[in-house]
């Protein structure tokens, strides 16, 4: 089977977990946000939430990618040396699969990490130090690790539940100051006067307490959808083998286990809340799946 063909994979299916822990606390912040229309412009509520959700859209769009969901993620366009070491890298697997290089977009995140992840449907970003240590042998396994991860559409969903985090981490430290300025008023004008007193302590205390169950909701979307991701790699070290570069990979995946080491899951939250399996089952599954195809 060929693995450079677009093929939404069951894995792919795991990351809608996400989407739906976090529906009850998207759809309370977007509620929350059409309340002034509502009152001032008298907008349809499921005008506004279908308006509003249609925006995911345009996060899978390459302009937006480049100029928009790069900055959101922390990351920056490569610099001309950077992106020539990437197309070095990157060349053969376009040449090998019959890809176009302008399907998808790079960017880089500073970080000592030696790490590389696909993000949206075309995004490709690649850490500093990846490129800076990584010959290009290495780095093309990367990167055809990456591409498997967008031709598995593994990608759309996590996507979307981490656009759909957003606004509610947003609305939830909103939530956090109104209630740290609704006890600071309640101690300094109301605390002689009990019923006001105890109407600022139950402002405060159920400001808190909604922030908290929306900051949880995010929590369990977060656990599902690292779940998912973990899933997801072993089908993308699978296709990056059957795109041709599943030597490759393995080397790479062998030369940075030693940088997993100095991050060791020291715990069982650690282990749960991982968005990656360990490096080691990785490079075992990947060598076992080259020996019995014989790639």
């Amino acid at each position: 089977m060929s693995g450079r063909s677009l093929r939404f994979e069951w894995t792919a299916f795991t990351g809608l977990t996400a989407i739906i822990a976090l529906l009850p606390a998207w759809l309370v912040t977007v509620s929350v946000l059409w309340l002034p229309l509502r009152w001032f412009g008298n907008v349809n509520y499921w005008l506004f939430v279908c308006a509003f959700f249609s925006l995911f859209i345009l996060l899978f769009s390459r302009p937006v990618q480049r100029f928009v969901l790069i900055r959101l993620i922390g990351a920056r366009e490569p610099t001309l040396q950077e992106a020539a070491i990437l197309e070095k890298s990157w060349s053969p697997i376009v040449r090998r699969n019959g890809l176009t290089h302008r399907r998808f977009v790079f960017a880089v995140v500073e970080t000592e990490a030696l790490n590389a992840f696909a993000c949206g449907g075309h995004l490709v970003v690649v850490s500093s130090t990846a490129i800076d240590t990584l010959d290009e042998r290495h780095l093309s396994g990367v990167l055809a690790h990456e591409l498997s991860h967008h031709l598995g559409l593994h990608t759309v969903a996590l996507t979307v539940a981490q656009w759909m985090i957003l606004p509610i981490v947003v609305l939830s430290r909103f939530g956090m100051s109104l209630r740290a300025i609704a006890e600071t008023a309640t101690v300094t004008f109301a605390r002689r006067i009990p019923l006001l007193h105890a109407l600022g302590l139950f402002v405060a205390a159920f400001l808190h307490v909604a922030s908290w169950l929306l900051m949880l909701n995010v929590s369990l979307a977060t656990l599902l959808g690292n779940a998912a991701s973990r899933a997801t790699e072993y089908h993308a070290d699978r296709r990056a083998a059957q795109l041709g570069f599943g030597t490759q990979l393995l080397a790479a995946l062998r030369n940075s286990q030693g940088s997993e080491k100095l991050l060791m899951r020291s715990n069982v939250w650690d282990r749960v809340f991982a968005s990656h399996p360990p490096m080691r089952l990785r490079i075992n599954k990947l060598a076992a799946y080259l020996r019995e195809h014989h790639t």
